[in-house]
């Protein structure tokens, strides 16, 4: 049996997500507020602060700034610690609780280095958000691989996004949801191994998606 033709017990049923934003009602005017809050608020805040230029910005240049990077630049004026912030690599993180301490850990070290605690200017506070997901699903379904690249090539950025992100970073799996599949529903070790190394921070969607289907093709091709 080909690789095109090979059929999963387990077929892959891909998702998209809808984004809806809340204001927590907490703010910040100065960097031990922040941290603070960052240490109580729940994960969802953090994601959404830490991701959301991804959501707003498919195809545009990966490598966004996190909001408290910048917020501690444009408001705070603490151009060493938001460069430490900035420069925090998300993709080594695999949940949100690893990426959160990490954050935590920076702002703490510079505080405990002293100096003045400057306070943002009335009306630049920081606002906390809380971003709510809904998963729901859509019309593609696979159960082989060349189903799965058809589909790869046909859903929006959208459903990229939640089983490249979301499932890594919401639900704590490590790789994406297609390396998961491929590997566990197909036995496709290496191009699963393939997708999972594709760094989704130094691609756009649809240029992750085009690296993802070349990757497919060439396995259906062989």
């Amino acid at each position: 049996m080909t690789a095109r033709s090979e059929r999963a017990a387990h077929p892959f049923h891909f998702h998209t997500r809808l984004i809806l934003l809340e204001l927590t009602g907490r703010k910040a005017r100065n960097l031990k507020e922040l941290l603070q809050g960052i240490r109580e608020v729940p994960e969802s805040v953090v994601y959404h602060h830490t991701h959301h230029f991804l959501q707003q910005h498919l195809f545009l240049s990966p490598e966004p700034p996190n909001d408290f990077g910048y917020w501690v630049r444009e408001a705070l004026d603490e151009d060493v610690l938001a460069e430490r912030l900035s420069s925090i690599d998300t993709c080594e993180f695999n949940d949100i609780k690893s990426l959160r301490e990490a954050i935590i850990d920076v702002i703490q070290s510079h505080l405990q280095d002293g100096g003045e605690l400057r306070a943002s200017p009335p009306g630049e506070e920081f606002n906390f958000i809380k971003a709510v997901t809904f998963i729901l699903p859509t019309k593609y379904i696979a159960s082989t691989l060349a189903e799965f690249a058809d589909a790869i090539r046909k859903v929006t950025v959208n459903s990229l996004y939640f089983h490249v992100f979301e499932a890594r970073l919401r639900l704590g799996r490590k790789g994406t949801d297609f390396s998961y599949w491929l590997e566990t529903s197909l036995g496709e070790d290496e191009i699963a191994r393939k997708i999972a190394q594709l760094d989704p921070y130094t691609h756009t969607l649809e240029g992750l998606r085009n690296k993802m289907y070349a990757i497919l093709q060439e396995r259906l091709q062989s």
